[in-house]
């Protein structure tokens, strides 16, 4: 059985444009309920703060990576998410396909961050979109940034005010367009690995006579985030759980849940064959047939998806098998929905099981 770990892998420090630094954000973690949390400052690598922070039974993992881009680009774009280089990689930043190569050389992940942002004209805050996509050997997509999908809501003053105080009413899904973006590159045939963040910067917001820190980190980690499973248990050593870690978010053996509306802990999706299992993130031969089984920790529904497609979709109240009794091959993934204040909201996005 996999060990679980929830983590939230993209916030900002006073480093480059956050307002807490590591050992104020692990209490807020801590305070949270996580268990592994990766800082990841606008194009610098902070080196010294990673360790675990806090005693005894409760501990989190501070990792230290980096959001790069290219600063001298106009409109800004192409904004990166490098864990595990362990060095400064800045220096690549105008050129997203030399980025990605130099954070494989250093035995690192690249993940595109908020491949599809929202311009804000209300506050002449413009888009920071992935566009360059015609890159190769990134790891994976950010499909679910909390603050990126906040941004979207603010429409108008009452929007803004509105989406301010209760963010819960207007947070629903993924984007649809990143969602299809996931499918078309993993039909493709391109293993493209899923991960979901809060981009915390505990920013305060001071206009229109509203003053409020939009959001504190606490409740950001409270969120939207990353569910790793692992096949040891970490032990509290950090290079040997980094390593875990980080070989865990390489296969893709992690799910995005929303953990805002219920907690997305204990979530299972595997796939059963010829007396053997495997779970999110592998290959499977499919010779003459599989039985996926998901586990879901509160009812909702569950919608299989198959090369883009939805093939199933039932409701789940704890355990549930689908049999795909032919020779079906291609990435097989899983949505959870679940009603919340009166609206079906994306719950947990699991990462492909890949059948071949």
């Amino acid at each position: 059985m996999p060990h679980e770990y929830v983590a939230n892998l993209h916030m900002h420090t006073p480093y480059s444009d956050g307002e807490w630094y590591h050992t104020e954000i692990a209490e807020a973690a801590l305070k949270a309920g996580l268990d592994i949390i990766c800082v990841t400052d606008h194009n610098v690598w902070v080196d010294g703060p990673e360790r675990y922070y806090g005693s005894g039974d409760r501990r989190v993992l501070v990792l230290v990576g980096e959001e790069i881009h290219d600063a001298a680009r106009q409109p800004q774009r192409n904004h990166l998410l490098a864990y595990n280089a362990q060095r400064e990689l800045a220096e690549h930043a105008s050129d997203p396909q030399a980025l990605i190569q130099a954070v494989n050389a250093a035995g690192g992940l690249s993940f595109l961050a908020h491949p599809f942002d929202s311009n804000v004209p209300l506050f002449n805050y413009e888009e920071i979109s992935w566009v360059d996509w015609q890159v190769q050997g990134f790891t994976g997509l950010e499909i679910w940034n909390y603050m990126s999908s906040w941004a979207a809501l603010l429409t108008s003053r009452q929007a803004t005010v509105q989406y301010a105080f209760k963010p819960e009413l207007g947070i629903i899904a993924p984007r649809p367009e990143v969602l299809a973006k996931w499918d078309e590159l993993l039909t493709a045939g391109q293993r493209v690995v899923a991960i979901g963040n809060a981009d915390a910067h505990g920013t305060e917001f001071a206009r229109w006579g509203l003053r409020r820190v939009l959001f504190p980190y606490e409740f950001l980690f409270r969120q939207i985030n990353t569910h790793v499973l692992t096949p040891t248990e970490l032990v509290g050593e950090l290079a040997q759980d980094r390593a875990l870690v980080t070989d865990a978010l390489r296969n893709g053996s992690c799910f995005v849940g929303y953990d805002g509306i219920g907690s997305t802990r204990g979530f299972r999706f595997t796939c059963h064959y010829e007396r053997a299992s495997q779970g999110i993130g592998a290959t499977v031969e499919n010779r003459a047939g599989v039985t996926l089984q998901v586990v879901t920790p509160a009812p909702c529904t569950i919608r299989l998806i198959h090369n883009g497609q939805e093939i199933a979709a039932w409701h789940n109240t704890t355990g549930a098998t689908h049999i795909l009794s032919a020779r079906v091959t291609g990435p097989v993934r899983v949505e959870a929905w679940r009603p919340y204040l009166g609206q079906t909201r994306g719950w947990i996005f699991s990462n492909p099981i890949y059948l071949v």
